[in-house]
């Protein structure tokens, strides 16, 4: 299992998580664990997924759910499960 972070912030609207999780599920990427809450107006999400199935190479996946989530007016940032803990260990 690779895993990998997912965060997504901007602006509620509808199908935010659907959007997503169909972007991660049409390159068969598993979504493990998944929160997400709206301050005021605003959309937070972070999931963990696993990426050891992808279909195409993560540096790819990566930029088609940042560029999915622009298109959206969404900041979406995707990053290896341990280079995201090395990041934020104190």
């Amino acid at each position: 299992m690779m895993k990998a972070v997912v965060t997504v912030v901007g602006r509620d609207q509808v199908g935010i998580i659907a959007a997503v999780c169909t972007q991660l599920s049409q390159r068969n990427v598993n979504v493990l664990d998944i929160s997400q809450t709206i301050l005021q107006e605003y959309f937070t999400m972070m999931m963990v997924v696993d990426v050891a199935q992808a279909t195409v190479p993560f540096a790819q996946l990566k930029e088609e759910l940042e560029e999915g989530g622009s298109a959206r007016g969404l900041d979406i940032h995707v990053q290896r499960e341990d280079i995201f803990h090395a990041m934020h260990r104190i």
